[in-house]
């Protein structure tokens, strides 16, 4: 279906490969000083100069936890509240509510090697399991608006999978084997040739899980080529990744998720999820002795999903797909000893398809078997293009750092329908009851232009000590299906973009023991999307953030430390709507647990033994926006223990829900199904062997 071949974009890329900078971690310049690659810049600095916090999961914890899902590892971040559904779904949060429904795809920019994993109006809400986060360098989060660096999505942040640089003579496997059926086989090796190499870094993943009719079949491989020359390199990286889940759906009834028996039981076993994507780039980077450093990055993108839509009436089947290609760039060049300037500019074009229909009839009431119609309900395509420039100035000087920096940003969509347009059948026939459920608009073009201003300062009290502060603005674009896919009545979503001011300050620091990060913060969002009482996409909501967060890593002795991370936040809705007879303007936004905390008692037995027990707290949450009902929060204790046998070979055991508590992964509530679940899996092990290669 899709209208626009894209062969001469693909020999764009191929053409362009030589342009691009190397995700390598570190790299040694000519004055000897170590410049390290974040996720808050695509320049290898000294040091931080865009005044983001970036909070990183390194290689090691990644390797200890060895995580089924990347749920597991996130919890490690403070303000991150991830809520794992069945397979590798999820639902995101991030300084944030758990996102859901109509606005909640896109608040949170998701990348691998700093490149977003879907276009920025085509997001899905699962992305992240196309990431190749199981076998990563690190996995980085950025909070709050990063719209002045990642443009529209990073309205409450950044989550970055960085993999590792295989090109250089190391190598990996290992095999995880554990509960209910889970293995995973791994492996990475490369090879350094001087001034190029290549490597590879793969992984396969089964699990026959928990649940009836459940599983997850995955596989997911990185290559990579490196070519450097005098001040210059060039990498090359291609990702594949391949998901074929069958689907546990929610179990129904009040704390449900209590018994044992329904909590196995899958009530929706013909569900399933088939994805695959495909990312080939090339990052070209070049500096000076100091005076300036370049990047630029072109890349293609390939995705494919269906899934079973289980959670709909008549249960119907939706295939989509996107291709495109896109380049981000950015020079930083040095003023003065004092000033620096960074400019860039991003693009991309992609073209998407949606397709969505039934083959058998709706079970339920003569309303719903009337109004939800065998057959095609939407089939449209979407050409998108992006075009966003950007700068910051920075000011360093003595213990100040103060950084001003912008981006405007125009999206397009030519949107074209491939059915008759209205809320008919596809044959043009109507359904009963005032019309059919889905309604498809006429074929147009949208266009949004946003801007996003960014000040961030920092003052160096001490060696130790760094406070810092800012102010910036986020925003991100209606997705395509929020203006193409409506329902009811609604024929045209006229939608805004949706805005975010965060107001933002902190301290961090370090002591002979450890280090610690202290971040306080206010976001107001304007413009919020979501479904009103009428069915219509609209997109006048607005929700406050609040919170605080604390992230500790302290040594209580030689051989004892203690890492935390915890939040107390509020979220709120700010807006007059009523939901029955209940306005939900004050309220506590649904699914916003107020405490989440993790926290790890690490002990070094010897050189060869240590172990780690594992403290993680949900506090009770809203699972209405009515504040009508609740679910009453989880404590949850994991075990683990790390025996290297020799220089290159080493054990890991893990009990996870050592204590084998009946929780909800996530808790929901609606007023058709009344209380349902995504039950936590009982207390289950996980052996893994591991060889350097």
């Amino acid at each position: 279906m899709i209208q626009t071949p894209l062969s001469s974009l693909v020999a764009v890329v191929v053409l362009t490969s030589v342009l691009t900078i190397p995700t390598h971690a570190k790299s040694i310049m000519k004055d000897g000083i170590e410049r390290i690659e974040t996720t808050s810049s695509r320049i290898h600095r000294m040091n931080d100069t865009n005044g983001y916090v970036v909070s990183s999961i390194s290689e090691e914890t990644l390797s200890r936890v060895s995580f089924q899902h990347i749920q597991e590892s996130l919890n490690y971040v403070a303000g991150a509240g991830v809520q794992r559904g069945n397979g590798q779904e999820y639902l995101p949060a991030l300084r944030s509510p758990v996102l859901t429904g109509a606005g909640g795809c896109g608040g949170i920019l998701a990348a691998e090697d700093g490149i977003p994993l879907r276009a920025a109006g085509f997001c899905n809400i699962n992305e992240l399991f196309e990431a190749h986060g199981e076998m990563a360098q690190r996995i980085e989060v950025l909070k709050g608006p990063v719209s002045a660096l990642y443009g529209a999505n990073a309205i409450h942040g950044v989550i970055n999978v960085v993999t590792p640089d295989t090109t250089y003579d190391d190598g990996l496997a290992a095999i995880d084997v554990g509960s209910y059926g889970f293995s995973r086989l791994k492996f990475r090796k490369g090879k350094d040739l001087g001034n190029s190499g290549i490597g590879i870094n793969a992984s396969v993943t089964r699990d026959t899980g928990y649940r009836d009719n459940e599983g997850v079949d995955q596989e997911k491989v990185n290559l990579r080529h490196r070519f450097a020359w005098a001040k210059s390199s060039i990498t090359t990286g291609f990702t594949y990744t391949h998901l074929n889940q069958d689907t546990a759906g929610y179990i129904e009834g009040f704390e449900s998720y209590k018994n044992k028996a329904l909590a196995q039981s899958n009530l929706n076993p013909e569900a399933f999820r088939k994805a695959s994507s495909m990312r080939l780039w090339s990052k070209y980077k070049t500096q000076s002795d100091g005076n300036y450093a370049l990047s630029i990055t072109p890349y293609l993108r390939k995705q494919s999903m269906d899934f079973r839509m289980h959670f709909l009436p008549g249960k119907p089947l939706e295939e989509n797909a996107q291709q495109g290609v896109g380049v981000l760039s950015q020079l930083n060049y040095v003023l003065s000893p004092t000033f620096s300037i960074d400019v860039g500019i991003d693009a991309e074009y992609t073209e998407g398809e949606l397709l969505q229909y039934q083959t058998g009839e709706t079970e339920g009431s003569a309303f719903l078997v009337e109004t939800v119609p065998v057959g095609e309900h939407y089939n449209y395509d979407v050409n998108a293009t992006l075009v966003a420039p950007f700068t910051a100035l920075t000011w360093h000087q003595d213990d100040w750092k103060l950084s001003l920096g912008a981006r405007y940003e125009q999206m397009h969509y030519d949107y074209t329908n491939n059915m008759i347009a209205g809320r008919t059948r596809d044959d043009g026939t109507t359904c009963g009851f005032g019309g059919c459920r889905y309604s498809r608009p006429e074929s147009a073009e949208n266009t949004f232009h946003n801007f996003s201003p960014k000040f961030n300062a920092s003052y160096q009290y001490s060696d130790q000590v760094q406070f810092y502060g800012g102010v910036s603005r986020g925003y991100r674009a209606p997705q395509a299906t929020e203006l193409y896919r409506l329902q009811r009545e609604q024929q045209v979503a006229d939608l805004d973009s949706v805005t975010a001011t965060n107001y933002e300050v902190g301290v961090k620091g370090k002591t002979q023991q450890g280090r610690y990060v202290l971040s306080l913060y206010r976001m107001l969002k304007e413009n919020v999307i979501y479904r009103n009482s009428d069915f219509f996409n609209v997109n006048d909501g607005e929700t406050l953030h609040q919170g605080v967060e604390l992230t500790v890593n302290h040594g209580l002795s030689d051989k004892l430390s203690l890492d935390f991370a915890g939040t107390y936040a509020r979220h709120t809705y700010e807006h007059s709507q009523l939901l029955g007879e209940v306005d939900i303007q004050g309220n506590v936004i649904d699914t916003a647990p107020k405490v989440q905390t993790n926290t790890r008692l690490r002990y070094v037995f010897s050189d060869a033994v240590t172990s780690e027990l594992e403290w993680q707290y949900v506090s009770r949450y809203f699972t209405d926006a009515e504040n009508l009902n609740e679910y009453e929060g989880h404590h949850l204790l994991h075990a683990r223990i790390h025996y290297a046998l020799s220089s290159k070979v080493s054990l890991f055991a893990r009990i996870n829900n050592l204590l084998d508590v009946n929780y909800a992964e996530r808790a929901d509530f609606t007023s058709f199904s009344g209380p349902r679940y995504f039950p936590g899996r009982p207390r289950n092990v996980m052996l893994s062997v591991s060889l350097v290669l």
